[in-house]
């Protein structure tokens, strides 16, 4: 038990958030617990679609080949109008590519999602502390202190740091008094229900438009013989959820009567809720997820748009942790807070659309696959920085298929994974100031990459002959990129190379002294 010796941080509630929260802090070596007041994980298929931008970060987490195992890529839509079955197709069908590796949305239920989470983080030493409950919540300037209740009675559980990840009705959020601005549209409701379902094929999303905004849906979940349902109900329609009533709603609906359901696993009346939370966090505890923002689901972007909250939490708390200024923590709400309140925008809109039967409402495109989300502009990635050809700071670092000394092929992104900072110095000069670039002890560490010319200190030296970093990446002349642990770019340095790099690097680095030249006999050779 917690009985001396803080945590590092406590995360509370156990949903993709959260796991993803705890993974990352775990694998860099903090002590962390997460703690959920459900007596086991999730059950229900809700939220099903993982992006490829998501797809990129479970690969760093270690997670994503149980998540490509559990699902498949999205059918065809089947679009019903009366006897005939129109096929549309909701995104391109793009292939996999030097600069994407996961071009496609993958369809897996939520609980698949859940538990390859899970199991990862049980490879890495630790388990979801499930049918524990926070009570009460306090914090002062150097610890926070959580009362929980669990399987063996109450407990008190002291950490430096709290993550509340405890879904959109956050226990966590209302301990801090922290407001939940939006709406929620108590006459607009959705039945969801999985359930095995006979009399359809598999191999699309079935939808059934209606006048007045009424429609049905029904899409296979990969690898069982279940569907997942919506039907969105008129405003006097009572959700009734028993499988005789679920039953004749869906043959009424679809005029089908061969359309059977059987064995319903999972079932929830859905309602609109369109809210954001006035700040993501106070003082020692921050808020992540649902707890932070929600949203319709049209789009799939309620789940990604968490995971990748805690991807961008997890690495400033080891640093901060580590020793970095604190200041550091305040990135996270105004990097993460903008992109929520577009996603609101976009979510809403796709619904709005959705429900008025437009058919632009069931496209997908870059915006919601968030390869395109960027923090340029923030206090780590200012709007005044250099730039390549197509790349700025704060964007998304593409991958790349480089070649290594010995000929074979090296993808750019297993260079990036894990825990650690990148550095990828493309051209001599560039080479000559990775080799003097000082790097401290504590906190992330520094892969070092060199591209195009040597440089001793390089943990690889790599060539590009597809030219992929001059067409993708935008590098055509001397380059130094430094990626953050979360993939996106920290700092481009096309002059003052070495100089600006460590300027750069002092705000998210532990506050031991950098030097400037690391080795003697070259200050001023930049």
């Amino acid at each position: 038990m917690n009985e001396h010796k803080p945590l590092d941080v406590l995360v509370i509630g156990a949903g993709p958030t959260g796991a993803t929260l705890a993974i990352d802090l775990v694998r860099r070596g903090l002590d962390v617990r997460i703690v959920s007041k459900s007596e086991h994980a999730f059950d229900g298929s809700r939220a099903k679609g993982v992006q490829p931008r998501t797809l990129e970060v479970l690969e760093d987490l270690g997670a994503l080949d149980s998540v490509l195992a559990g699902g498949s890529p999205y059918p065809l839509i089947g679009l019903h109008a009366g006897p005939l079955a129109v096929p549309w197709r909701m995104m391109r069908n793009r292939r996999p590519s030097a600069d994407v590796p996961y071009p496609k949305t993958w369809l897996i239920p939520q609980h698949s999602t859940d538990r390859a989470l899970h199991d990862r983080l049980e490879q890495l030493g630790h388990h979801v502390e499930f049918g524990t409950e926070l009570l009460e919540l306090a914090q002062d300037t150097d610890l926070v202190t959580a009362k929980v209740a669990g399987p063996d009675g109450t407990e008190q559980i002291t950490a430096r740091y709290a993550v509340g990840a405890d879904g959109g009705s956050s226990t966590v959020r209302k301990q801090l008094g922290i407001d939940f601005t939006g709406s929620t549209d108590e006459q607009d409701r959705m039945i969801i229900v999985d359930a095995v379902t006979t009399g359809l094929s598999r191999n699309r999303w079935h939808m059934w438009p209606r006048l007045g905004g009424k429609f049905a849906g029904a899409c296979p979940l990969p690898h069982s013989d279940v569907f997942q349902w919506m039907i969105r109900l008129a405003a006097d329609e009572e959700p009734l959820l028993d499988e005789a009533a679920l039953n004749e709603r869906i043959r009424s609906i679809t005029g089908n009567r061969r359309i059977t359901l059987s064995d319903i696993r999972w079932t929830s009346v859905f309602r609109p809720n369109i809210r954001l939370a006035e700040s993501y966090g106070r003082g020692r505890v921050f808020l992540a997820g649902d707890a932070a923002h929600v949203h319709t689901p049209a789009g799939a972007q309620g789940l990604n748009t968490g995971i990748q909250d805690a991807y961008n939490l997890g690495w400033k708390l080891a640093q901060v942790l580590a020793g970095a200024d604190p200041a550091l923590l305040d990135t996270y709400e105004a990097e993460r807070m903008p992109i929520a309140a577009a996603v609101l925008g976009l979510s809403t809109k796709n619904y709005d659309r959705m429900t008025k039967l437009d058919p632009s409402s069931l496209k997908r495109g870059k915006d919601e696959q968030q390869l395109a989300l960027t923090y340029f502009g923030g206090r780590l990635a200012p709007a005044d920085s250099n730039r390549t050809k197509t790349l700025r700071v704060g964007d998304r670092m593409p991958d790349a298929v480089l070649t290594g000394s010995d000929g074979k092929h090296v993808r750019l992104f297993d260079v990036l994974r894990g825990p650690h900072f990148t550095a990828l110095a493309h051209g001599s000069r560039a080479a000559d100031a990775l080799d003097r670039l000082e790097w401290p002890a504590l906190g992330a560490q520094l892969q070092r990459i060199a591209v195009g010319a040597p440089a001793e200190r390089a943990d690889h030296v790599l060539t590009d002959p597809a030219g992929t970093l001059g067409q993708v990446h935008g590098l055509t002349e001397d380059t130094l990129v430094l990626v953050r642990p979360d993939g996106y770019i920290g700092h481009i340095a096309t002059e003052d190379i070495l100089t600006s790099t460590r300027i750069a690097i002092q705000t998210m680095m532990p506050s031991a002294e950098i030097p400037t030249v690391s080795a003697p006999g070259t200050a001023g050779a930049e």
